[in-house]
């Protein structure tokens, strides 16, 4: 029986039993949740419906706000359920799944943040081939490889842990994570640990040393230009540059907390590591792109100031007795 339990559904143990307060923190993260749905849906719409926006950057940055949709739905769900239930078993299916999701999630948010620094290194450094280099065949081809890269690598990942015979269930965390289910096979975990490194390296160096590349080119070219000509790439490039930093901070703490043993840690310190890789970048990311690009703030300005017109030709007076 205790097999079979370990062979259809995980424990997500690092629930704490916090009383009445549980449903104050349901309330928070909805609104939370909320948020980030209605936040990165409005980016998606204003640029689908200006056709000023209709441009590489804009669209990237759409991409990027429907990737921020993607992940928080393989996340928050599941995790308002377990907020109000008093057990959080997950079947293995669902467990995986949810690996999938929250995994491809944060190698989007990469590979779109990678593709956005060189549409910028090429907006600054060759202005004059811009539209040329960056036109709808490069974009499509760049998002395609963005999506897909990804998402044929964490498969063959995901599939190698699926096939773990496994000795236990509890995983310390608040959502599924490969290197958690990997700690509880019954099996050693050397070839599985090189395996999930050869393939972290291969999803995230590339796309780092480019983004790093870019923008230290950008850096050079903009460095013996006007204190004009500066500020304008400075304000092009500095809400990439905050998106990259925030992905890099929380991928960071995650990666470093897994490799952790988890349980000698302050459970606050582990659920707070643990929500900041999921929630930070969709919540600020439209923030940061809404607040410090002109283009897309004017629009979201004009949908929260415009005034209903009333028209004047639809009156009728009424005859005079």
């Amino acid at each position: 029986m205790e097999n079979s339990t370990f062979s259809f559904y995980f424990n997500l143990t690092i629930f704490m039993n916090i009383g009445h307060y549980r449903y104050l923190a349901f309330v928070f993260f909805l609104l939370l949740y909320s948020f980030i749905v209605s936040a990165n849906l409005a980016m998606i719409l204003i640029i689908i419906r200006e056709r000023t926006l209709h441009e590489p950057m804009y669209i990237f940055i759409a991409f990027l706000s429907f990737n921020s949709l993607y992940g928080s739905t393989g996340f928050f769900p599941r995790f308002l359920m377990d907020l109000l239930s008093d057990t959080h078993l997950i079947s293995r299916h669902a467990c995986f799944i949810q690996i999938f999701i929250i995994y491809t999630y944060a190698s989007y948010e990469l590979t779109l943040l990678s593709i956005m620094a060189y549409d910028r290194y090429v907006a600054v450094c060759h202005p004059l081939h811009y539209h040329r280099k960056m036109n709808s065949k490069t974009v499509y081809t760049l998002t395609f490889f963005a999506w897909v890269c990804p998402a044929c690598n964490l498969t063959v990942s995901v599939t190698t842990v699926v096939r773990l015979p496994l000795c236990g269930n509890k995983i310390y965390k608040l959502y599924c994570a490969s290197w958690n289910v990997v700690k509880v096979s019954c099996v050693t975990t050397a070839v599985n640990s090189i395996v999930a490194l050869l393939g972290a390296i291969a999803i995230a160096f590339i796309p780092f040393s480019l983004i790093l590349y870019t923008y230290l080119r950008i850096v050079i070219a903009c460095w013996k230009k006007s204190s004009e000509v500066r500020g304008k790439v400075l304000q092009s490039c500095l809400p990439h540059v905050i998106s990259f930093v925030i992905y890099s901070i929380t991928s960071f703490s995650d990666a470093a907390m897994s490799r952790e043993n988890l349980e000698e840690m302050n459970p606050f310190a582990v659920i707070i590591l643990s929500l900041e890789f999921i929630i930070i970048p969709p919540v600020l990311n439209p923030l940061v792109y809404g607040l410090k690009l002109p283009e897309i703030r004017k629009h979201i300005v004009k949908i929260f100031c415009s005034k209903p017109q009333t028209n004047k030709k639809s009156r009728r007076t009424l005859p005079e007795s």
